[in-house]
């Protein structure tokens, strides 16, 4: 496995997801780290047809174009890079593989995950079930609140176990 952890990113750093991206590809090419160089190139290759703004033409038909750069906001990168880390993980699934290197690189540039305690002290610090029918309708309030850092799995196993 190649060094990939200093390869990654951490919303508290304060620099935005894409600049670290293209520094740590450069990175990457000058230290000739093919895992990671690979990996990021993939991730921006994807920008153009996932990250569109919806535009009218002259003729009033509905289109779409790329965003540039000052507009692409971290969540959608995230977004991006969660689609490439399940499709892998399907990938790697078929071929009875436990990981690659192509995963780790995705995986270092997503969020800390919420772990199903954090999830579970939240939930029972703010939530009051009895407004809701059904434990599973306050779902989209915890997922709300912990935005890409929560696995909707995670969060439905943590309200079937508060309401069982």
């Amino acid at each position: 496995m190649s060094n990939t952890t200093e390869f990654s990113w951490d919303e508290a750093s304060g620099m935005p997801l894409l600049a670290k991206l293209r520094s740590d590809l450069k990175a990457a090419m000058l230290g000739r780290n093919e895992a990671v160089k690979g990996a990021i190139r993939i991730i921006i290759s994807e920008f153009p047809t996932k990250i569109t703004l919806p535009i009218t033409l002259e003729s009033g038909k509905k289109s779409s174009r790329p965003k540039h750069d000052d507009e692409i906001t971290n969540d959608e990168i995230i977004t991006v890079i969660m689609g490439l880390c399940k499709s892998e993980k399907q990938t790697l699934e078929f071929t009875k593989q436990a990981t690659s290197d192509y995963l780790q690189v995705l995986e270092s540039y997503l969020p800390k995950m919420a772990t199903e305690e954090e999830i579970m002290d939240w939930t029972r610090e703010n939530i009051d079930l009895s407004k809701f029918k059904s434990p599973m309708q306050a779902m989209g309030t915890i997922m709300k609140h912990f935005g890409k850092t929560a696995d909707g799995n995670a969060v439905k196993k943590v309200l079937t176990s508060i309401a069982g």
